[in-house]
């Protein structure tokens, strides 16, 4: 096993809209509106896909008026939406790079969201290799050909490489183009999983 290929939101980063919209939106209920039915993972999705903020609030704001001040605020603040780390997950990133295991990741993440994302947190991401983000490659997970182009851009290898996903489609997709995949839910359950590959883990 050669390299470790990260996805970063719910694998090394809980990201939870909520977080943000608790600060905006008092009351339970109509938060929980606001979150189902006007900034909805399908409308967030689009950002992942490489469409510009600017663009996906107007659109969004015309159909709700009322909102247009809560859904203005998705983008400058969109890293309140980021609430720590993932038990044990970073640690396992130092102990892979220093050991010498290649690390590489595939996020899906709006290229706009991705530079101050990036850049608050460069102790952990300095040490990958190399990040493939889906904005920027109008390119997004489970499409198969973002894994032929991290395969070829990482010079990964069949069976080299274990892609760590929080999504099974996104892991399913990544092992037909040869990569070895786990689902991950926590890092009690990846562990066992490193254990098996031989990989170093805290």
């Amino acid at each position: 096993m050669r390299a470790v290929v990260f996805d970063v939101g719910n694998v090394l980063y809980h990201w939870d809209p909520a977080a943000l919209y608790t600060k905006l939106i008092r009351d339970a209920g109509e938060r929980a509106w606001f979150l189902e039915h006007v900034v909805t993972p399908e409308w967030h999705f689009q950002h992942d896909a490489g469409r510009p903020f600017a663009e996906t609030s107007a659109e969004l704001g015309a159909l709700f008026p009322a909102h247009q001040h809560l859904i203005n605020a998705w983008g400058p603040r969109f890293d309140e939406t980021v609430v720590g780390p993932i038990d044990g997950m970073l640690e396992l990133v130092n102990v892979l790079h220093d050991a010498g295991i290649a690390l590489f990741a595939i996020t899906n993440f709006s290229a706009e969201f991705w530079a101050p994302f990036r850049a608050k947190r460069s102790a952990v991401f300095d040490r990958f290799q190399d990040i493939l983000v889906s904005g920027e490659e109008r390119l997004v997970k489970p499409d198969p050909a973002i894994f032929a182009l991290a395969r070829s851009r990482f010079k990964l290898s069949a069976n080299d490489s274990l892609f760590i996903d929080d999504r099974r489609e996104n892991v399913s997709a990544a092992e037909k183009l040869g990569f070895l995949g786990h689902h991950f839910t926590s890092y009690a359950a990846l562990a066992p999983v490193l254990r098996q590959f031989k990989l170093p883990y805290p």
